[in-house]
């Protein structure tokens, strides 16, 4: 799960890295107020949204005045932000971020992440900040700083002087380096989080260490244990059919393909997406509906799928193993009946009892199509798509 900059910059501030002074508004009027309540000659205007590239987007304004804020801000609300990032559909702005502009000395990178090679969290730094770290990865790979923590020992201080030392901190500003490197990974640790970036940190001009944007994405399976992150979600940035997945306990993931997926087990929804490439198809979507797949729970999968317009057909593969393919079968056979389908599906089950499951298949006299193995159940997924696309055409011409 993401959060928005200023959400995660009071999670940070809180385990002690330095923010500027901000406050969040609503419209273009409590956006002047609160530059006016903060005091200052000078602010920044930030568009909050689930993406970076902001500023060359014009997600993030300078302003000397709260004229010009409300005249930047009344540009923002409501309006669709194009990012890199992004794609080109956009993210929604409902949302700002007014902060007290800070005299900037040096800006630096810091990513905290979890390597899943060496299974540990690794800290990505360097001394080229403001700029995307696959930018600066790529143009100045040797300003890159990486260092791996232990588990059993957490961040030494050691490491964090070595850190600060490698991206050219003054001695006299070491410890305030430790101390921000330190509360970065007690907020990763502490909090499940799988992510943890300040780009940029800035060395100010009276010498502080000062995280001027902040991102954080957390562990969705860890959420339970923390109620005060999962309160943070903006479903206004998210899909909204993974939204919609989620509040009904499935793991979904919308992709560009026109071949609905509804699988059980996220490892035979990979290899689902895979074979439905190989057969020459664009997969519309990962589903897992887990390992119980109840009539409900399938009916629930299909309107799901069926939300995208862009499907134009619905592959089914179940492997039965805790289940049983008759269970199975006579949840996709209500599910169909309940749920209004206007697209082909195929069904290819494997398992427990799979001859039982396929004799109600057989007798429930939907139009459904049957496989036996996964390949055979994608290229009949593939055929299908292409004759009900090619029949659509048909229909608009005549």
């Amino acid at each position: 799960m993401d959060i928005h900059e200023y959400q995660a910059k009071e999670v940070l501030s809180k385990f002690g890295v330095l923010i500027p002074q901000g406050a969040l508004a609503y419209s273009p009027e409590q956006a002047a107020y609160r530059a006016r309540e903060m005091g200052g000659e000078r602010w920044v205007v930030k568009a909050q949204i689930h993406a970076g590239g902001r500023g060359k987007a014009g997600g993030v304004k300078v302003c000397d005045s709260d004229v010009e804020i409300q005249e930047a801000t009344e540009e923002m609300f409501g309006k669709k932000l194009v990012t890199h990032q992004t794609g080109p559909e956009g993210k929604g702005i409902y949302r700002v971020y007014v902060e007290a502009a800070v005299p900037i000395d040096r800006e630096i990178y810091l990513g905290f992440v979890l390597d899943r090679t060496s299974q540990r969290v690794m800290i990505v730094a360097s001394a080229e900040g403001g700029m995307e770290i696959e930018e600066i990865s790529a143009e100045r790979p040797d300003s890159i700083v990486r260092a791996t923590v232990e588990p059993a020992v957490g961040l030494q201080e050691f490491q964090c002087r070595e850190i600060a030392f490698k991206l050219g901190i003054e001695a006299s500003m070491v410890q305030q380096m430790v101390r921000t490197l330190q509360a970065c990974y007690r907020a990763f640790t502490e909090l499940d989080a799988t992510m943890v970036e300040i780009n940029p940190l800035i060395v100010t001009g009276d010498n502080r260490i000062m995280a001027l944007d902040a991102k954080m994405t957390f562990d969705d399976n860890a959420l339970f244990r923390h109620p005060q992150i999962s309160e943070l979600r903006d479903k206004s940035q998210e899909d909204p059919r993974e939204s919609r997945a989620a509040d009904r306990g499935l793991s979904y993931v919308g992709l560009d393909g026109n071949i609905g997926c509804i699988v059980n087990g996220a490892g035979l929804a990979m290899a689902t997406m895979d074979t439905i490439k190989l057969a020459g198809g664009e997969p519309a979507n990962f589903l897992d509906i887990g390992g119980g797949a109840t009539p409900e729970r399938v009916a629930k999968a299909f309107r799901l799928v069926l939300s995208d317009s862009n499907v134009q057909a619905v592959l089914v593969n179940i492997f039965a193993g805790i289940n049983r393919c008759d269970w199975v079968a006579e949840g996709v056979v209500q599910a169909l009946r309940e749920v209004e389908v206007d697209v082909p599906v195929i069904v290819r089950l494997a398992g427990t009892n799979v001859e039982e499951g396929q004799k109600i298949l057989a007798e429930s006299g939907l139009p459904l199509i049957r496989a036996t193995t996964l390949m055979e159940a994608a290229e009949r997924a593939v055929e299908a798509w292409q004759s009900d696309s090619k029949q659509r055409t048909d229909v608009r011409t005549v």
